[in-house]
């Protein structure tokens, strides 16, 4: 009995020495041939699948890392898998890469409900969300979580700021579009506007599908408004253009980011022109290394694909991962998780693929901190006024 014993604790400890390595090899670690595994859920099917184009930016942002040293000398292992856009299948699939895959970090992973879904289960294992592809309050004190994306309400109060501290404009009217995205920059616009002393001329809500926008500028047109701003789709903004043109009304009009794109111009022609961005992201057209390795990367590995603000959001989220991982690895600190996550807390002021300032702190996650104002001219989107913070009466401001 005594030799069984001893055979017995002999094999415990054979299979102990079998299942380490093992293990630190699950959670995306791989010391000896200094490889990390990052991974990512994206819509290859389902309702949107032209969101690949920001999994393929990033994709080209560790492809481009990689080709050029890594990150310290470590190679990034990029692995994917679709969830159709499907909050369910989001957390099925990322359960899968942490057991299968053995990632150490979701990267770039798409979709605000889809993220959101997958929080119990990060919060579970502890693992990283790093620049998930998406806006919701509840990322930005997650421990787990850090979002590049800056709350909407952030963005419509730049927009404010520039048409009245900048341009002097004091009759501002607000489009916004009756869901999540519509009603977080409505909440920014309308707290900065009273910061301000100034009451919206209109504030007129819109369906996303909405084609016509007639009846929406015969209201800001009577109103007086000498100021627009949109917070809505790309497609809803250059039918709005379009419905100002026909009824003449001359007005400065101001959109979010995401529509400052060449599929923009597409859809609205040279109505664009003078349109007016808050960007949290540097223009697609400039020569920033970081801006100029997107174009270059993207157009070597994904000649097909646009090279837009979708492209450079999806390259920037990958690129918070990049910082992180290079934080912890000067850190000299060892390649856990927990590590990670303080690796990323110690950012402050980076600047992150296409964005600038970015900085995360304990209990607060806020990564984007200020926006530029981008114009649309002639085809281009030119940066007209250098990045600021945002007004602190509502960067500070508790969401509802």
């Amino acid at each position: 009995m005594r030799s069984l014993r001893t055979l017995a604790a002999a094999v415990g400890l054979l299979s102990l020495a079998v299942v380490a390595p093992a293990k630190a090899q699950r959670i995306g670690i791989d010391e000896a041939n200094k490889v990390v595994t990052v991974g990512a859920f994206t819509p290859v099917t389902g309702p949107v699948p032209f969101y690949a184009i920001l999994t393929h930016a990033a994709d080209a942002y560790f492809k481009h890392v990689n080709e050029n040293g890594g990150i310290e000398g470590w190679t990034v292992k990029y692995v994917t898998q679709d969830d159709g856009y499907e909050p369910a299948r989001s957390a099925a699939v990322t359960r899968q890469m942490v057991e299968g895959e053995g990632i150490f970090a979701l990267s770039a992973s798409v979709g605000t409900a889809t993220n959101a879904a997958v929080l119990p289960y990060a919060k579970e294992v502890g693992l990283p969300v790093v620049g998930p592809i998406g806006g919701a309050s509840a990322f930005y004190v997650d421990p787990n979580v850090f979002p590049l994306l800056p709350d909407y309400g952030w963005s419509a109060a730049m927009n404010v700021d520039y048409a009245v501290n900048d341009l002097k404009l004091k009759k501002i009217a607000l489009l916004w579009e009756n869901d999540e995205l519509g009603k977080s920059g409505k909440r920014g616009f309308d707290l900065y506007m009273r910061h301000l002393g100034l009451e919206p001329v209109e504030s007129v809500p819109f369906d996303v599908k909405t084609t016509s926008f007639a009846p929406h500028i015969r209201r800001v047109a009577n109103a007086g408004a000498e100021a627009i701003v949109l917070f809505g789709s790309n497609a809803n903004l250059a039918a709005a253009l379009k419905a100002a043109d026909q009824t003449g009304l001359s007005a400065k009009w101001f959109a979010p980011f995401f529509t400052a794109d060449p599929s923009t111009y597409k859809l609205a022609g040279d109505l664009l022109d003078g349109v007016h961005f808050s960007s949290w992201l540097l223009p697609v057209s400039s020569e920033e290394p970081s801006v100029a390795a997107y174009r270059a990367t993207v157009k070597k590995h994904y000649p097909n694909d646009p090279q837009g603000v979708f492209g450079l959001n999806g390259w920037s989220n990958a690129a918070v991962f990049g910082e992180g991982f290079r934080a912890l690895l000067k850190s000299g600190k060892p390649l856990t998780r927990e590590n990670l996550r303080a690796a990323l807390e110690s950012l402050d002021g980076v600047t992150v693929g296409g964005a600038k300032g970015v900085t995360f702190k304990p209990g607060d996650h806020r990564g984007t901190r200020q926006e530029g104002i981008i114009q649309a001219h002639k085809g281009q989107f030119v940066l007209v006024r250098d990045f600021r913070p945002y007004p602190d009466v509502v960067f500070n401001a508790k969401a509802d």
